[in-house]
């Protein structure tokens, strides 16, 4: 029974480790107007001028959608 219990254990661990981390992605605006999208919405830029446009966008391409909307509104150049 406990070589069960250590093998259940294991096996939990294990699928832990391999299962992929959940990234999000940002967009962001700099100081100078420029945005860029940032690879983690809950990491920020270096620096004290910039700001989250988006946040929270599951995929890459979602970000894409994003910053596009946010040129053609005239947020970013």
């Amino acid at each position: 029974m406990r070589q069960l219990g250590l093998a259940i254990i294991v096996l939990a661990i294990g699928y832990t480790m391999v299962t992929p981390a959940q990234a999000d992605f940002a967009v962001v605006r700099f100081g100078d107007g420029y945005c860029r999208i940032w690879h983690d919405s809950g990491a920020n830029p270096w620096g004290a001028e910039w700001r989250k446009i988006a946040i929270g966008l599951p995929t890459w391409s979602a970000a894409e959608s994003a910053l596009d909307s946010a040129r053609a509104q005239a947020v970013c150049p």
